[in-house]
């Protein structure tokens, strides 16, 4: 390792955990699977955003809470200069908000703005990210693909859903006192880890 690599290797382990960036890499299980806040990447990363934005996730604050997290993630985007891709499930049909744009400060307007309401098309989302990310593999082989899901789970009985082509992470944003546990469910099922909306407190 040249000496310019060796300086980058240690401003790498400095800093803040970046979480989001973590997780989409998989669970991690010792310090070397972290990523740190930085303003270097590895080259064409594309980070894949599903937002369940039913009027479920009014009850006790839940959107508001995952715009929190999705702010934080959508600047550590901006700092790993990924292209971001946003999918929101809400309403009648599931609707494409970015096709892997670069990320940028632009987003916050469309965050804020970002509300709940009408009925609960995740499925649909599911299913249309699972094509556009096949269809992106092919067109972009050397791309790194990362896809997080936020949802309450509040879903009536599915089929069983096919795995996300890449690797995934379903936050669980339920938060009212009884909680029904689906999106747990789903994230075996799309073959992503999990984790509550909660944990990131605690880890932060």
């Amino acid at each position: 390792m040249n000496q310019g690599a060796r300086g980058r290797s240690r401003e790498s382990l400095q800093g803040a955990v970046a979480w989001p960036a973590t997780l989409l890499k998989g669970r991690p299980r010792q310090r070397r699977d972290l990523c740190w806040q930085q303003r270097t990447a590895s080259a064409h990363e594309l980070w894949l955003v599903i937002v369940d934005a039913s009027a479920s996730t009014r009850r006790h604050q839940a959107l508001s809470q995952a715009k929190g997290l999705l702010a934080g993630f959508f600047d550590q985007a901006y700092r790993q200069r990924a292209r971001l891709a946003l999918l929101t499930a809400s309403g009648n049909a599931p609707q494409w908000q970015r096709h892997g744009l670069k990320a940028s400060a632009a987003l916050q307007p469309w965050l804020d703005s970002l509300g709940a309401g009408g009925g609960t098309p995740l499925l649909a989302a599911l299913e249309q990210a699972r094509d556009w990310l096949l269809a992106r593999q092919r067109r972009y082989p050397q791309e790194q693909q990362r896809c997080l899901v936020l949802t309450d789970g509040r879903l009536k009985a599915w089929p069983a859903l096919q795995p996300m082509p890449c690797p995934s992470l379903v936050v669980d944003i339920e938060r009212s006192p009884v909680r029904l546990g689906r999106a747990q469910l789903l994230a075996q099922q799309l073959e992503a880890d999990y984790r509550s909306i909660e944990s990131f407190k605690r880890i932060e």
